[in-house]
This record gives structure tokens, sequence and C-alpha cells, in this order.
């Protein structure tokens, strides 16, 4: 990756519009596309031999050899550092909370233009996650049929410190780790630590799991 660049990997079986998005993101001057495949076992195969992983996976939810929810369990276990982005036309609810529920950090419609697209990016890097429309409505439909008491996702019920509740709710404002130390007057790498604290407590995998867990539990309420 080129320094102070956001590099990104594309897995979509349509040529047109992968090499549409590559062409896209490659014109941005912070942004770069390292890895292209066509499908699940050509991404495979390329991440295996990568010298330097990608930052983001902007990744097709129906792909010849393999779906979506396949391939970003694969994603999760083998490369948890990769950040999935899903670029699909499907947007089905129970499919986007699945999704999300399961490490992607951000679900996107395949008609959305160039702003909205680049901003997930961006916003990704810096959050963890982008919720759209598609995922806040996705969450808020999940959250209404979750009953107390808190659960992580084991179904192992859990207690939240205050501090704990008081961070998990401004990661959920996309929040830093230094700007929540900053309103806390706490340091960075105690934020850090609450932050660990959280994902184990709750059995989340990444920032965006943290954000599902708060709103299905009401920890965090949706702003319409």
């Amino acid at each position: 990756m080129k320094e102070n660049k956001i590099s990104l990997a594309i897995v979509d079986d349509q040529s047109l519009f992968r090499q549409g998005i590559v062409s896209l993101i490659n014109d941005a001057d912070d942004l770069e596309i390292t890895i292209e495949a066509a499908s699940g076992k050509e991404l495979e195969d390329l991440l295996s031999k990568a010298v330097e992983l990608p930052d983001i996976l902007l990744m097709d939810m129906k792909l010849d050899d393999t779906t979506g929810v396949e391939l970003n369990a694969i994603i999760q276990t083998q490369y948890p550092s990769i950040k999935v982005l899903v670029l699909s036309m499907y947007a089905q609810e129970r499919i986007v909370f699945r999704m999300i529920e399961s490490g992607a950090c951000g679900y996107i419609a395949k008609n959305c233009d160039k702003e909205e697209l680049l901003n997930a990016i961006h916003a990704t890097i810096k959050s963890g996650f982008y919720f759209n429309q598609i995922s806040l409505s996705a969450m808020r439909h999940a959250a209404a049929h979750i009953n107390k008491p808190i659960l992580n996702l084991n179904a192992i019920p859990i207690e939240l410190s205050v501090r704990e509740t008081e961070i998990l709710q401004l990661i959920c404002q996309e929040h830093t780790n230094i700007e929540i130390a900053e309103k806390l007057f706490i340091s960075a790498r105690t934020v850090d630590g609450h932050r660990n604290n959280l994902l184990v407590k709750t059995g989340c995998k990444n920032t965006a799991g943290l954000v599902v867990f708060a709103i299905k539990n009401n920890i965090f309420q949706i702003v319409q």
C-alpha cells in the first residue's frame, strides 16, 4: 500500500461493475485498490499471497462460487483485521442484519452514489463501521424483538458497568478512542481497555458488532 493511502480489495463477479468501482476508487487521492477478484476462491488465493492485507474489502453478496454470508465468515475467521463493506443489490432486512451481526462493518446498495461509497469507506476507517438507513432500519426492527436482560452473543446474561455503558454509547456516536478519552477525561489507553473488555463481554468481533449489540439491547437509541 502506498503511504497514507487506504487500501481496498473488491470481490464482485460482475466485471463491468467491478471495473467501475476500481476506476472510481483509484481516482481518489487517498484510496487505492490493491486486490481485485471475480470470485470468492480468487479472493482467498490473492489474500493468502498478499504481502500486506487491504484495510477494507468491498464484497458482493452473491458470487458465482459462494455467498456473502459464507465469504464473510471466512474473512472474519482468517483475516479479522480486514473491514468488510457489503455492496449488494439485495436489501432484505434479515440479510442486512445477519451480515452486520456477523461482523460486516456496513451494507451499501449497489445503486448508491459516489459520495456515499466514499463516505462509507472513510467512516469505516475512522469509526469501524458505516450504518446508513438500510442498516439502521434492519437493526431498529431487530431491536423491537429483543427483550431484557442483556445477553451476549452466546445468550448469556451480562452486566455492563456505568463506564462501559458510557463508552459504548460514545462508540455508537462514531467517536474515536482519543475523542472519547477527551470527553471523559481519561487516557486513550484506558478507553482501549474498556473497548476490549466490551468485545470480550459481548462476544462481538469488532466495533460494528458493538453498535449492533448496543442498539439491540436499547443501550443506544437510533435517532430518526
